[in-house]
């Protein structure tokens, strides 16, 4: 008997999606909404530090589930396997791999610094607070300088942190130092010309953290010193936010001070 042409072909039929592969980009995507509200919950004021760190901590634990349980699906929804899903289960890695990822490295940071939160260009004289002190009343972290203990695990941790000399007059070099923190979007709180000095506040993008900066501006020969203080209000370790934000506070002037004399 010969087959009729004008019979259609049987259509193959399409394998069932893998119920682990989409279950471990579930909890990859569940993993990865608690690492976002973790700290934003934190900005807006729905709970405190401590809960946002143990809502960060089970963002982690979530995504390592969601990696596990999407390698089984790849197994199991690979091309030759018994079901379709092998993209949600390789999505499920790939943003479990970034839930875990950034707290494991925020740990591993915390780990590697130093427990210190006051970072400035001078551990001898390091810039005083004025202006800020009334917005810093009840915060955990005071904002007396802690001494040579404070200042040998800065040198250790952040030996390139050091005064700022320009070849400018103070007064010329303060109003670099204003652009400056207007660029860098510090909320100015205090701008003092006469005395050089400047205090900002600079609030953390994630967990709303606000640390509060201090920089002094003072003759030093022909030119000007220019020494910057950071401080956080909450937390033992800052993670290295301080050192970072005086670099990049330096590195602004030194632009802001470059585009002048052009």
């Amino acid at each position: 008997m010969t087959a009729n042409p004008d019979t259609p072909a049987p259509s193959a039929v399409p394998q069932p999606l893998s119920p682990v592969a989409v279950l471990g980009f579930a909890l990859a995507c569940l993993a990865a909404l608690a690492l976002m509200a973790a700290g934003l919950g934190h900005r807006w004021e729905w709970w405190g530090v401590s809960d946002g760190f143990t809502i960060l901590r089970w963002a982690a634990y979530v995504g390592l589930g969601g990696i596990g349980v999407s390698v089984i699906g790849c197994v199991l929804a690979r091309p030759s396997g018994p079901r379709r899903g092998l993209s949600w289960a390789l999505l499920g890695i790939t943003v479990g791999l970034v839930s875990a990822g950034i707290p494991w490295s925020q740990q591993r940071m915390v780990r590697s610094l130093p427990l210190i939160h006051d970072i400035t260009t001078d551990t001898a004289n390091p810039p005083l607070f004025a202006a800020l002190l009334l917005l810093r009343e009840g915060a955990p972290n005071p904002a007396t300088y802690g001494g040579p203990a404070v200042a040998a695990q800065q040198k250790e941790a952040y030996p390139d942190l050091a005064p700022e000399i320009l070849d400018a007059l103070p007064d010329a070099v303060f109003k670099h130092v204003l652009a400056a923190a207007r660029t860098l979007g510090w909320n100015i709180v205090s701008a003092v010309p006469g005395e050089g000095r400047l205090e900002a506040t600079d609030t953390t993008f994630w967990f709303g953290f606000k640390d509060d900066v201090v920089v002094r501006v003072v003759a030093e020969g022909t030119g000007s010193r220019v020494d910057v203080r950071s401080v956080s209000r909450v937390g033992r370790s800052d993670v290295g936010a301080n050192a970072k934000r005086i670099r990049a506070f330096l590195k602004e002037l030194r632009a802001q001070v470059a585009a002048a004399g052009r």
